[in-house]
């Protein structure tokens, strides 16, 4: 069996991978892989060539990789599997190829329809970062700490922005996490009390930047019945904040099987929508759920919340004020609870918002390395290796151009013939 392997490495072609250059507008600074771990899976896996397409504005220079040793071509048609981050422009993709990205056309996306159907056409297989899944349908792979770790800075730079404290400087001009945390050092808060709604890879991350500034963790009970000389945070999960319609015990397969069967505590009176200053948002919400609060909660004297940072951002969600996304550049705007209008960010009737939807591109040179590492622990030695393969083929959407059959339900969106 040695022999035969031996003999297979030798005269086997190499599997030709190329990391594309982002084409999508605005141009995202992600990579799948930084130099060094290009250099690393070129060690590991011997029998895969592995080329750069060049960059002019990727986070990481053409430079960095050929001092890493990596080969940087611009032609990538001769590729066996072509990796990025963000939607490929339709006419860059390249027919009959493999492509790794997110192609975000699984939840039917309207205006991604003709990328699957340009896809379809040119016979590509497509496998989503979004659908690389566990046995037990949990994703293994996401940029969701990052959005976490920048969301919440993004709402302590409100705080400070809306009250006059202290100026940070936008995560987007900060080098790297080290530099963003180094930041937080100008942060002198006086004794408000901030709540990081979720449990995972996003909520986290949000939590992670809590504790960059040292600020004290308590818990639900604390801070609901405690007064503090100092800042203080909690981090929130499902039964916290969520009941059973019918008061039987809460069951967390049962919540997120059928949400609709429970309540949202949040904003009952005395709750935490009456004693929450700063409220960084950072779980998953089903529309069947309750949502967090009302706009005529929101309205209420004692409705304490002055800056949101919805970490989830979902349009008109659980957080009413949410009705538009903001962009790295412009991160805030201004909601009047009394009018519903929206206002200046930091005008006296305002709630401020930061509703970012690609925090993790605030910092892509450590979102990159994050990203790589899992695909190169979790992702590669199915794609490369003699792992199990079930991983790929579940986030497979299309194969040769066909739907697969875990995606089949795609098909009248992908035809343009779904009925609304």
């Amino acid at each position: 069996m040695k022999v035969y392997i031996c003999l297979r490495q030798k005269y086997m072609k190499k599997l030709k991978v190329g990391i594309i250059r982002e084409g999508k507008v605005p141009h995202d600074k992600r990579v799948a892989f930084t130099p060094e771990q290009c250099a690393q899976i070129s060690k590991e896996y011997p029998d895969v060539e592995l080329v750069v397409q060049p960059s002019e504005w990727r986070s990481f220079t053409d430079e960095e990789y050929r001092n890493a040793g990596v080969t940087m071509v611009e032609d990538i048609s001769d590729c066996d599997i072509l990796i990025g981050i963000k939607e490929v422009p339709k006419n860059e993709l390249i027919a009959n190829k493999k492509y790794l990205f997110f192609s975000h056309t699984i939840k039917k996306q309207a205006h991604n329809r003709s990328l699957l159907q340009t896809m379809i056409e040119k016979g590509i297989t497509m496998i989503d970062y979004e659908c690389l899944v566990d046995k037990n349908d949990n994703r293994i792979i996401g940029f969701g700490r990052f959005a976490g770790i920048v969301g919440a800075y993004n709402g302590i730079m409100a705080y400070g922005l809306k009250y006059k404290m202290f100026d940070l400087k936008p995560a987007h001009l900060c080098h790297d996490k080290k530099e963003l945390f180094a930041e937080l050092d100008k942060v002198n808060l006086p004794n408000i009390k901030v709540v990081v709604t979720g449990g995972g890879r996003v909520a986290n991350g949000a939590c992670e930047t809590m504790g960059a500034m040292n600020l004290r963790k308590v818990t639900p009970y604390e801070f609901l019945n405690y007064t503090f000389r100092e800042p203080v945070y909690v981090q929130l999960h499902s039964h916290d904040y969520f009941e059973a319609k019918d008061k039987s015990p809460f069951s967390s397969y049962d919540f997120h099987h059928n949400p609709e069967n429970y309540r949202c505590t949040f904003s009952d009176p005395n709750s935490y929508a009456s004693i929450t200053d700063l409220l960084i948002h950072a779980t998953f919400w089903d529309p069947r759920a309750d949502i967090l609060f009302t706009k005529q909660r929101m309205r209420d004297p004692d409705f304490r919340i002055s800056v949101i940072a919805d970490v989830t951002c979902d349009i008109d969600g659980s957080i009413p004020s949410t009705t538009r996304s903001t962009t790295i550049e412009d991160k805030f705007y201004g909601y009047n609870p009394l009018t519903e209008e929206i206002i200046g960010s930091f005008d006296k009737e305002a709630i401020t918002v930061m509703a970012v939807d690609n925090l993790p591109c605030e910092l892509p040179r450590d979102a990159s390395d994050g990203f790589g590492k899992h695909l190169i622990e979790r992702v590669l030695p199915s794609l490369f290796g003699d792992a199990d393969h079930l991983i790929i083929d579940r986030a497979c959407i299309l194969k040769n151009g066909k739907l697969t059959e875990r995606f089949s339900y795609l098909k009248q969106y992908a035809s343009g013939n779904e009925v609304k």
